[in-house]
C-alpha cells in the first residue's frame, strides 16, 4: 500500500469507523475497496474511485495524482451585469432593479 492509499484508509476509518461500514454506505463490495487500496488508486476503475471521492468529498483529480484534497464546489459568488449606453431605457433599468429586489426578497 502506498502513502496515498494508507492516508485514504485512515480517513475512511476515522470518519466511518470501519472500511466495511464505508463500503455499505457507498454500496461497494468490501473486496473491491480492499483491492483498490492494495493495487493503488491509479490502477482502479474510475467509477469506483468516484464513488469513494464523492462520499469523502475529496477531489478526484488530485487523488489520482496522489494528493488528498477537499473538493470545492464551484458556485458563483457574484453575478453582475454591465450595460453600455442606451441598451435599456430608464424605465427598463428601474424594472430590472425591482426584479432583482423581488428575487432577493423571495429568500426570506
Amino acid at each position: 500500500m502506498e502513502d496515498t492509499e494508507i492516508r485514504l484508509k485512515e480517513i475512511i476509518i476515522t470518519r466511518y469507523g470501519s472500511l466495511k461500514k464505508f463500503c455499505e454506505i457507498i454500496e461497494m463490495p468490501w473486496t473491491t475497496l480492499d483491492s483498490i487500496l492494495k493495487r493503488g488508486i491509479s490502477n482502479s476503475n474510475i467509477t469506483n474511485v468516484m464513488k469513494i471521492t464523492k462520499e469523502l468529498k475529496i477531489d478526484t483529480e488530485s487523488l489520482a495524482s496522489g494528493i488528498i484534497m477537499d473538493s470545492i464546489e464551484k458556485k458563483p459568488q457574484t453575478i453582475a451585469a454591465h450595460f453600455d449606453g442606451d441598451e435599456f431605457t430608464e424605465e427598463e433599468l428601474e424594472e430590472i432593479k425591482q426584479f432583482a429586489e423581488f428575487v432577493k426578497n423571495k429568500r426570506k
